[in-house]
């Protein structure tokens, strides 16, 4: 059989049974869903499909069997079982705590299918405080004061690693002085860890902005809600608006001269309805002219649908 993909290599369960699947159909012409579901022990020939296909999520008990299905080693299984969590965990607690053992794995970070600065980056909610910390005239190279400047408390080592990484990255540079200041690097990379670590680093600060509305007192904060109606061509200019806002905010705060404190927005706009349904076709009025009595040599039907 030819090379079967590795789990570490993917941050998409689905995405990596679905390849898993191909690879084996292409060497083994017996190799259906109905036999892979017979291997697990489902009962439902089309279970496996519906699952790569996104219209079923996997169980507990049903991760295990299907890890055992692929002959996942016992370090894959646990990995196959974390990318489960990534994807269908109920809380962003719990995706954020499933995308930072993701992250961590040594044998996913070996594979660099999600290597690159803005994975480096966004994966830690925050090292981008740290590089706006480090606009703060009075900012220590410490990773012991950095750590408690911080809110929540950050550890010492993870401030330093930080500072570490924000260098490697032009995010953090030397001033002529010396001093750490905020560099302007610009980070790209590819569509995959795009499509996974920008949706986590929300999750992160969407955790943040949750826990400020108990921890952080009124006055140093604000939070607020607007619940609307509007048309679905009106969603566009919406946006536009919200972008240009954010544009002029940056623009505002980032002419600080001395700033003294880091404060994160999260800006959030989506639907609490579904979509309104579009209206059918009018069907044709029936006539209500009495009807001839058609001959049968010359009669037509006519069927309006």
């Amino acid at each position: 059989m030819s090379s079967l993909p590795s789990v570490f290599e993917y941050v998409d369960y689905r995405a990596f049974m679905r390849d898993h699947y191909a690879a084996c159909k292409a060497t083994l012409p017996h190799y259906s869903f109905r036999y892979l579901a017979r291997k697990a022990g489902f009962t439902s020939s089309n279970f496996i499909k519906l699952v790569m296909d996104g219209q079923r999520n996997l169980g507990p008990q049903a991760i295990e069997k299907v890890a055992k299905a692929l002959k996942l080693s016992a370090e894959g299984a646990v990995f196959f079982e974390t990318l489960v969590q990534l994807n269908q965990a109920p809380t962003v607690a719990e995706r954020n705590r499933a995308f930072e053992r993701v992250a961590a794995n040594r044998r996913f970070r070996a594979a660099k299918k999600l290597d690159g600065p803005l994975f480096d980056y966004l994966a830690h909610w925050y090292y981008p405080a740290i590089r706006e910390l480090a606009a703060r005239p009075d900012f220590e190279e410490d990773p012991q004061w950095i750590a408690k400047a911080i809110t929540p408390e950050i550890e010492p080592r993870q401030a330093k690693s930080a500072l570490k990484s924000l260098e490697n990255l032009g995010l953090l540079v030397r001033s002529s002085e010396g001093r750490l200041v905020r560099g302007e690097a610009s980070l790209t990379t590819g569509h995959e860890v795009r499509a996974v670590v920008i949706p986590a680093y929300h999750l992160q600060m969407i955790e943040r902005a949750g826990s400020s509305v108990t921890t952080i007192p009124p006055e140093e904060r604000d939070v607020s809600a607007l619940t609307v109606c509007i048309r679905e061509d009106s969603l566009a200019d919406v946006k536009a608006r919200i972008r240009r806002f954010r544009e002029e905010l940056m623009e505002r705060c980032d002419s600080e001269a001395e700033p003294e404190r880091v404060y994160q927005l999260c800006i959030q706009f989506f639907p609490l309805s579904v979509k309104k349904a579009k209206p059918a076709a009018p069907a044709l009025a029936a006539s209500t002219k009495p009807k001839a009595a058609s001959k049968p040599s010359t009669a037509t039907s006519r069927r309006d649908g």
